[in-house]
């Protein structure tokens, strides 16, 4: 096996997994509003992870075929999708109406950490996006690369999806002091709706 090969392999997987994730998206919105709150920031970076590892390991091992091959799946992820994420619209509307700081106001009061990891999972696992592009496109591009090496892009890609998250998910508490603010968190919120909207449109739109 050449060594500058897989390195650029790698490199490739880097780049290409990068190019994918950092998006303004649910699942990336949710990861930075968590970090901004301080709030089970260690477990919503690691389920976001571990997910997109494992998606990123069935994409390079062929799942995206079998995906392409059964699009009844896609469809009932899409409607899905679409119906959690407008769902979360509506939560985030609602806290946009009456926002609170960080702590100590009810609309910043701590949420458990099962309900912010099911979240989690649902922002992750109902997107069906996740799947074209994690699974179907990465694993397309993988499949150029001969043997080993396509395993060398996923581990690239594995890696810039576990740096970015981390460094999202941590890197948003330099915003804390911004945040204390009602009209910051007023802001945020409205924004989160306003992706969650149509993210869950586009998805019912979708043919």
């Amino acid at each position: 096996m050449n060594t500058s090969s897989a390195v650029q392999a790698a490199l490739s997987g880097l780049g290409f997994g990068l190019s994918l994730i950092v998006v303004i998206g649910a699942q990336n919105t949710f990861v930075l509003r968590q970090g901004i709150r301080r709030e089970h920031v260690p477990a919503v970076v690691a389920v976001c992870a571990v997910s997109d590892v494992v998606l990123i390991a069935a994409g390079v091992a062929g799942l995206g075929a079998v995906i392409r091959s059964a699009p009844t799946v896609l469809v009932v992820a899409r409607y899905a999708g679409a119906a959690f994420l407008i769902g979360y619209g509506i939560l985030a509307a609602r806290r946009a109406l009456s926002p609170g700081a960080i702590t100590g106001e009810p609309s910043g009061a701590s949420v458990a950490l099962g309900a912010t990891l099911l979240t989690c999972l649902g922002m992750t696992w109902l997107n069906p996006n996740v799947y074209l592009d994690t699974v179907v496109l990465l694993g397309s591009f993988a499949s150029t690369y001969a043997g080993a090496y396509r395993w060398f892009l996923a581990a690239g890609a594995m890696l810039g999806s576990i740096l970015w998250f981390t460094g999202l998910g941590f890197g948003a508490r330099l915003l804390g002091p911004l945040f204390a603010r009602r009209t910051a968190w007023r802001v945020l919120d409205s924004v989160i709706a306003l992706i969650m909207f149509a993210l869950g449109t586009v998805l019912v739109l979708q043919h």
